[in-house]
């Protein structure tokens, strides 16, 4: 593969894995304790990619990778694991002597770095010193990184999206140890590097899949959730249903439509189909489209997506969510996807979400 490629390939993510890490602990709406984890792991593993693809003569950078850094990464990725789920290792002192291997290997280092400061010439010692930490920080990381694995699959304390966001980082991670294995082995015996440039491409993704996937999205996921625990502490009987039935003369399906829709709030399903409200309302999908035009003038989707709208609109209007990105709120209210909460709020209301908000804050 071109060198130029791989050079801007990294060069590229690694900006992107600085930038993140500093993202993750300075911006209010990322800002928490598992992202400062998530912030130093990115931090190590730029600072490692960019260390070992680019060979300096300059001492300081010499020793900072001797003192394997790589030490910190599945200590610091496990810590994150351990806080998205919530498990109670954290309440424990002994998980913090997982750091132990890495003060050993700066020790050591130091060691080396005065020994040699007065034996030049003792190549064979450094190298031996160097391999067996190598082999000893591959095989400490890849039992941190199965542990932590183990623990969130048998973890149930979280959502299953933030379970998937898990596991899928993960297995990531599992692959690119994987790939390093085999790269190893590759340059040894055939003496050449294709899964090591492999290797390099894969760690060069991570930092935009993470950015997306890891980080916004997950992010989104959190601040919905949040959303929806505080709705329910606060919620409240509401007479909305009651006034709705009093003023209509809607047949017997539209009463029952709007007590599932307003109290069981059926409408936040983003998967909620007409089959699933025929069946709520145990009739046909037909009939129900057909009463729900007769009353309302609307299809079954119009009808459903009003509610959302409206819950969208109480959200947005409330300063207690302001601290709550938009695509949250629709998550929250319903929609299936930020595209799909745009359109219709815009087709409904003639103004973006983000737009009414600002409207609101004003008035």
């Amino acid at each position: 593969m071109n060198k130029t490629a791989l050079d801007f390939a990294i060069i590229t993510s690694g900006s992107i894995g600085y930038f993140m890490s500093v993202a993750l602990v300075t911006t209010s709406f990322y800002k928490n304790r598992a992202n400062t984890y998530l912030s130093l792991f990115l931090f190590l593993l730029t600072s490692l990619i960019f260390l070992d693809w680019y060979d300096t003569e300059n001492p300081v950078l010499i020793f900072v990778n001797n003192i394997m850094l790589d030490l910190l990464l599945g200590v610091t990725l496990f810590a994150y694991f351990l806080i998205q789920i919530q498990h109670n290792y954290l309440k424990k002192s002994w998980y913090k002597w997982l750091y132990v291997p890495f003060f050993c290997a700066v020790i050591i280092e130091i060691f080396l770095q005065l020994y040699f400061s007065f034996n030049p010439y003792d190549a064979d010692l450094d190298d031996l010193f160097f391999n067996i930490k190598g082999n000893v920080s591959y095989v400490y990381n890849v039992f941190l990184i199965f542990w932590g694995r183990n623990l969130v699959k048998r973890s149930n304390t979280i959502s299953e999206a933030k379970k998937r966001w898990l596991l899928r980082l993960n297995f990531f991670i599992i692959c690119i140890i994987m790939i390093w294995l085999l790269s190893q082995i590759e340059v040894y015996v055939f003496d050449s590097e294709y899964a090591t440039n492999f290797l390099w491409i894969l760690i060069s993704f991570l930092s935009w899949w993470i950015l997306y996937y890891g980080v916004f999205k997950l992010q989104v996921i959190v601040q919905k959730e949040e959303i929806h625990e505080y709705l329910v502490s606060k919620k409240t009987n509401d007479t909305q249903t009651k006034k709705r039935i009093n003023e209509t003369t809607a047949s017997k399906i539209i009463n029952q439509l709007y007590i599932v829709m307003d109290e069981e709030e059926l409408y936040k399903n983003p998967l909620l189909s007409r089959l699933d409200l025929a069946t709520r309302l145990e009739t046909s999908e037909g009939y129900l489209s057909q009463i729900i035009n007769q009353e309302t003038n609307k299809s079954v989707i119009q009808f459903v997506n009003e509610y959302r709208i409206e819950a969208a609109k109480n959200l947005l209007h409330d300063p207690v969510f302001n601290k709550y990105s938009v695509e949250a709120i629709g998550m929250e209210a319903g929609f299936k996807s930020k595209s799909a909460f745009y359109s219709t709020f815009k087709t409904s209301l003639g103004i973006s979400p983000g737009a009414f908000r600002k409207l609101q804050k004003m008035s």
